[in-house]
C-alpha cells in the first residue's frame, strides 16, 4: 500500500494504470510528431521521405508496351484518321525532380537526339487533367518553354519557385489556358558565355533541330499528343523567347503559336562569322518577311515585356509588331508596368492575356476515336 497526500491509501494497481495511461499518451504524442515531422519532411523533400529522383510513368507504356515501339503487338492502335497520335515509344526513363501540391510531378530525362546528335536534359510535366478519366484516350497540346540565360544545365521552368506548372493548371481551371502537357528542354550545348540562337548553326551541335525535332519527338513518344500544328507552341523568356518565336516562324508546317517575353530579334552569336546565309535563315525579321510573302499559314506571337527593360528590348518588340504584324503573323502585345526583364515578371502576366491569345490558336484535347 502507499499513502497519498490526505492520509488516504490508492492501491499499487491504481498507479499502474495511471503510469500506463501517460505512457500510452507520451508514445501516442511521439507518433502523432512522426507523422507531422514525415509530412513536413516530405514537404521539403528532405532524406528518406524524398520521392526525388523515383521513377516517373506518365502512363506511355500504355500505348507503347513495354519499351515496344508504336505499332507492335503491345501498342494502342487508332483510326488512321484520327487527329491524336497514341505514344509512339520507346518510353524514355523519367525521374522525378519535384511533386506539386496537387500530385502531379515534373520529371527528367536524359534525351539522346537522333536528328540533332545533340544528348541533353529535358524536363516534362503532365497537368492533372492528363489523367482524368474522361481524357483517357485524348491527345493533348504540347507547350515547349524555353528558359532565357544560359540554359544549361538546367531549364529555370523545370523548378516550382516561378508556378508555370501550377500557372497553368490555374488558367486552365479559369478557361483562360488549354491544359498544356510541358516540355523544358535544355537550350544550348554548354554554358561557357556563348549562345547558339536556337539555330542549326554549321559546324556547332544542332540546336535548332533539337528543339524543333528531337524534343516534340521525346513527347510525342511518351504522350498523348495531337498530330496537327494545332497542338504545338512554344513559349520563352529572353533567348528562349527567341528562339521559340523563331521556330513558330521557321516551322510554321509544326507549330502555330508562341509566348515570347522580352525577346531578343536577330541571331547574334559569334559562332554565325562566316555563315551569313545560315545566319539569315534564322532570323525572325526575314522569317516574317517570308511568311508574309508567302500568305501563310498562320502564326500567332504574343509577345510581352516589363516597362523597366532595357529600351532595345521594348522598341525590338513595337518595330518588330510594326513592321512585320500584318497577314498571316498575327500578333499581340501585353506591357507589364513596372515589370523587369524575368521570369518571376513574366509568368503573372502570361495568365493576364498572352496564355489566352494563343489557346485560343490550339486545340483542345482531342478523343482518339
Amino acid at each position: 500500500m502507499t499513502q497519498v497526500s490526505g492520509g488516504t491509501y490508492q492501491s499499487q494497481g491504481y498507479h499502474r494504470a495511471r503510469r500506463a495511461k501517460r505512457w500510452t499518451m507520451v508514445v501516442a504524442s511521439i507518433a502523432v510528431l512522426g507523422l507531422i515531422t514525415a509530412g513536413v519532411l516530405n514537404h521539403f523533400k528532405i532524406g528518406p521521405f524524398s520521392d526525388k529522383g523515383a521513377p516517373v510513368n506518365f502512363g506511355q507504356d500504355q500505348a507503347a508496351g513495354s519499351g515496344g515501339q508504336a505499332g507492335g503487338a503491345n501498342g494502342a492502335q487508332t483510326a488512321p484518321d484520327s487527329k491524336v497520335l497514341m505514344p509512339t515509344g520507346p518510353a524514355a526513363e523519367f525521374k522525378n525532380t519535384d511533386t506539386l501540391g496537387d500530385g502531379t510531378q515534373i520529371a527528367v530525362t536524359t534525351l539522346e537526339g537522333k536528328k540533332s546528335g545533340f544528348t541533353g536534359k529535358v524536363w516534362v510535366w503532365a497537368p492533372k487533367a492528363y489523367k482524368d478519366p474522361k481524357f483517357k484516350d485524348h491527345g493533348f497540346p504540347v507547350l515547349i518553354a524555353l528558359p532565357g540565360g544560359p540554359g544549361f544545365p538546367d531549364n529555370y521552368w523545370m523548378g516550382t519557385n516561378l508556378k508555370l506548372q501550377s500557372s497553368i493548371s490555374k488558367w486552365y481551371a479559369e478557361g483562360k489556358s488549354k491544359p498544356f502537357l510541358l516540355a523544358m528542354p535544355v537550350l544550348n550545348p554548354k554554358n561557357n558565355g556563348t549562345y547558339w540562337d536556337g539555330s542549326d548553326i554549321p559546324g556547332q551541335p544542332k540546336m535548332g533541330t533539337w528543339l524543333t525535332e528531337d524534343v516534340p519527338d521525346l513527347m510525342k513518344a511518351n504522350f498523348r499528343t495531337i498530330k496537327s500544328r494545332d497542338g504545338w507552341a512554344f513559349m520563352g523568356s529572353s533567348s528562349g523567347g527567341f528562339a521559340g518565336m523563331k521556330a513558330v516562324l521557321k516551322h510554321p508546317d509544326k507549330f502555330k503559336a508562341a509566348i515570347a517575353s522580352g525577346p531578343d530579334f536577330f541571331p547574334d552569336s559569334p559562332l554565325w562569322k562566316g555563315h551569313t546565309k545560315e545566319r539569315d535563315e534564322n532570323d525572325p525579321k526575314l522569317l516574317a518577311k517570308d511568311l508574309i510573302a508567302r500568305k501563310g499559314p498562320d502564326v500567332y506571337l504574343a509577345f510581352q515585356y516589363g516597362t523597366k527593360e532595357d529600351p532595345i528590348t521594348i522598341n525590338g518588340v513595337k518595330n518588330f509588331v510594326k513592321e512585320y504584324g500584318q497577314g498571316p503573323v498575327h500578333t499581340s502585345v501585353k506591357e507589364i508596368p513596372g515589370g523587369k526583364h524575368d521570369a518571376y515578371t513574366y509568368v503573372p502576366s502570361m495568365g493576364q492575356g498572352p496564355i489566352q491569345f494563343i489557346s485560343e490558336q490550339l486545340s483542345d484535347p482531342i478523343p482518339a476515336s
